[in-house]
């Protein structure tokens, strides 16, 4: 491996060690002991939380972890933290960066320092969650400074120079420091950091307390008025201003920490420059491969190098034309494209730094590469040098814009078809009945025995990935036995959407949809309205009898709750159905919202300084009962008759009057840390001690459909959390008293269900 950094002297103690990006990205944080962190988790920046939550229960920082219901809500929580003058820390990768986007612009527009890290990654769709510059490349005009790490060891450095760049009394800007998904944030590499915070802490100052805040109520500030034209243009003046003075900033800062850390970052990392006839530009880990490339070519006597920056807002122009005066051909390696613009972003922006230099004749070519996280091996990297050369040598380039690394397809490969499309009759068992009491309006429902049932089709096929013991997919296949006739189905991104459509497969038999968290339910909404419009029109000749449902789970009704109430408000004809397994499982069974109280998930630990999750769960069905909407349900496949009982009226619901909510509890062995023979055991166990009760919410009237005391089946809550060891801390003597509040309100809900089953008004 080439060298990275030249050596100067060292003033203070470093410890080495081995680490990943993200793991050095969170000891930063934790050394500089920001004062908040509003984070939410998305692949693969997700790490950074769950890191700086076990150093939390280990007393190892201060900083306030305050979990989002997105990222857009993560955004928020920063920014309302930053203008009170806290120090405030962020992490989130692809389309958590484009959900927070709004804000990003509004931190910058007021002026208020922050760090995030931006750990790359492609962005959907379709969706793909390794990495590349796509989400970077959206950054670029937030009005935030954005430094490039290409090492772990230059995340940590970064990370440290980012927060003094930020509140520099001629920046305070917000900044990112962005580094390779998968590629740097986790794999290991050799580094060094020093061994005492105090130094970390005293290189990056106090806190500034000079600059308007909203923290003194003695000093009453406005934040974020409205402004005309005219002062909009001056307010951005001065931004861009304090942009490009953040670039001398960096060379400041990145000079102090030289002489501190023994670590340099120039704006431009220049590797065998000197006399380059031909040149690669390639952001973060991809030029730690050419330059080892260089090196093999410099040993032929060819004149190669690798120019990659240290930042790139504000872009280093001067810079770039001073390190290709005298080189004849340049090729701009992007992990991104700028759809239509012959070129992605920094291909135009190089090239617009050459154009102020009249002298410069160096050819400009432009690949496109590593999209999803497609590796860049050293073969890749001398096939761009071969490009480049052979530019040179021509005196132009024969393509100047392409992409490398694609294929043709072929027709020969073409996909067959594994399964035969099912639909209509085949998913129509005819022993189901649903019938409507004309006097109560309720409605009453036939089953036959469970067995006969069994004949009727699955809706998903074997063969999808995952891990064994899931509930998800009994649950949803116990559920759709109480749906007759076509589906069409949209899946959250979630653990039921990843395990089974890994392209070029597929294990629906129907239609299946997929969009993002925070939009599914609005997304299929619109799917509703368009079929009955284009029915209505007879634009389509097919079949009415179709039920369409929403898969959540994973925390979807977390982030996606806005869009389900608008839904719901709306009250489309749809079935919104959560599976619940406590937690965001895809992502690493990180908290969510429906996580109990006092259980642990991996970023909300259990230590000397904190005991699980701190507060209680969400109640999503009553939310959604607040709404409005014709039917409400929760549901279990411990308790079959009554699953497909409700999933029969639900599609009754849907098909008739609108919006239907079921909430189902599944396992999760895996995050639960539970035995596989013991799901059903603990989904039971659940509803007998009361903490999953079984009811139905019809027209606004309550019905509990399963009483575990009028049954004398009732059980301490302590009977279902010994099931599982993510609350096994909860039934030590020395958590009696969180174990006791969680009792508490586990009974008050239920006491509260029960005079809810009694009056028809409540």
């Amino acid at each position: 491996m080439a060298l990275l950094e030249e050596k100067v002297t060292t003033k203070a103690e470093q410890v080495t060690a081995f680490q990943s990006g993200n793991e050095m990205a969170a000891f930063a944080a934790a050394q500089i002991n920001y004062h908040i962190m509003g984070y939410f988790p998305i692949t693969p920046s997700t790490e950074i939380a769950q890191l700086l939550d076990q150093m939390k229960a280990r007393g190892e920082h201060d900083i306030q972890l305050i979990p989002a219901d997105g990222e857009h809500g993560s955004a928020g929580i920063c920014y309302g933290a930053s203008v009170m003058g806290a120090r405030v820390f962020n992490a989130t990768s692809a389309n958590g960066l484009m959900y927070m986007l709004e804000q990003l612009p509004v931190q910058s527009g007021t002026r208020f320092p922050m760090v995030m890290n931006l750990v790359t990654r492609s962005i959907s769709g379709p969706l793909d969650i390794r990495g590349d510059h796509s989400d970077l490349y959206f950054s670029l005009n937030t009005g935030w400074v954005i430094l490039t790490a290409r090492t772990p060891q230059a995340v940590y450095d970064l990370n440290i120079m980012a927060l003094k760049i930020a509140e520099h009394e001629d920046v305070r800007l917000p900044v990112i420091v962005a580094y390779d998904g998968f590629f740097t944030s986790h794999q290991k590499r050799k580094v060094q950091y020093f061994k005492d915070r105090k130094v970390v802490q005293a290189f990056v100052g106090e806190r500034p307390t000079h600059f308007p805040n909203a923290a003194d109520p003695r000093k009453p500030i406005t934040i974020g008025a409205h402004m005309n034209g005219d002062d909009l243009i001056n307010n951005h003046y001065q931004q861009s201003e304090a942009l490009y003075r953040a670039g001398d900033v960096f060379k400041q800062v990145a000079r102090e920490y030289a002489l501190l850390s023994g670590r340099e970052y120039p704006v431009l990392d220049l590797y065998q420059m000197d006399d380059a006839e031909v040149a690669l530009f390639l952001i973060n880990s991809a030029a730690e491969t050419a330059k080892d490339v260089v090196d093999k070519l410099r040993a032929k006597g060819i004149k190669v190098g690798v120019i990659s920056p240290n930042i790139i807002r504000p872009f280093p122009s001067e810079e770039i034309r001073k390190a290709l005066k005298n080189v004849k051909a340049l090729l701009v390696g992007e992990r991104a494209d700028s759809y239509g613009a012959n070129g992605a972003n920094m291909t135009h922006e190089i090239k617009s730094a050459l154009q102020e230099d009249p002298d410069n004749r160096t050819i400009v070519l432009s690949r496109v590469f590593g999209l999803g996280g497609k590796d860049f091996y050293a073969d890749d990297a001398e096939a761009f040098f071969n490009l480049a050369i052979e530019a040179m040598e021509k005196g132009y380039a024969e393509k100047p814009f392409d992409y490398f690394g694609h294929v043709p397809g072929r027709p020969e490969n073409k996909l067959k078809q594994a399964i035969e499309p099912m639909h209509g009759d085949a998913f129509k068992t005819g022993l189901i009945q649903v019938t409507q009491d004309e006097e109560t309006k309720r409605l009453k429902v036939k089953i036959p025995p469970l067995r006969a049932l069994t004949a009727k089709p699955k809706r998903i096929a074997s063969g999808h990935g995952a891990c064994p013991g899931c509930g998800i997919f009994p649950g949803l296949e116990l559920f759709f036995k109480g749906i007759e006739g076509d589906v069409v189905v949209l899946f959250h991104t979630g653990c039921a959407y990843v395990v089974t459509t890994a392209y070029p497969y597929s294990s629906h038999k129907q239609t299946m949809i997929h969009n993002l968290f925070q939009n599914g339910p609005a997304t299929l909404s619109g799917s509703v309205e368009a079929f009955l419009e284009l029915k209505r029109r007879r634009e389509i000749d097919v079949s009415d009898d179709v039920t369409f449902v929403m898969v959540t789970g994973d925390g979807g009704m977390d982030i996606g709750m806005g869009s389900a109430i608008g839904t719901a408000l709306r009250n489309h004809k749809l079935i919104i159905l959560e599976y619940d397994n406590e937690g965001y499982m895809n992502t690493g069974s990180q908290m969510s919202y429906s996580t109990p109280m006092g259980h642990m998930t991996s970023t909300t630990g259990v230590g000397k300084t904190q005991r699980g999750k701190a507060f209680h769960h969400k109640d999503t069905p009553q939310i959604m009962v607040a709404t409005n909407i014709p039917y409400v349900f929760t549901g279990t496949e411990a308790f079959p008759q009554d699953l497909i009982k409700k999933a029969a009226k639900a599609q009754w619901y849907a098909k008739h009057e609108g919006t239907v909510y079921g909430k189902l509890l599944i396992t999760c062995p895996l995050n639960w840390k539970s035995e596989e023979r013991y799901g059903e055991k603990i989904m039971k166990a659940a509803v007998d001690s009361c903490f999953f009760p079984l009811y139905e919410v019809e027209r606004g009237k309550t019905t509990i459909t399963y009483d575990p005391e009028e049954k004398n089946k009732r059980i301490p809550l302590s009977e279902w959390l010994k099931y599982m060891g993510k609350a096994k801390h909860l039934l030590k003597e020395e958590n009696r008293d969180l174990l006791e509040e969680f009792e508490q309100e586990v009974e008050r809900r239920w006491r509260r269900l029960k005079v809810m089953h009694e009056h028809p008004y409540l």
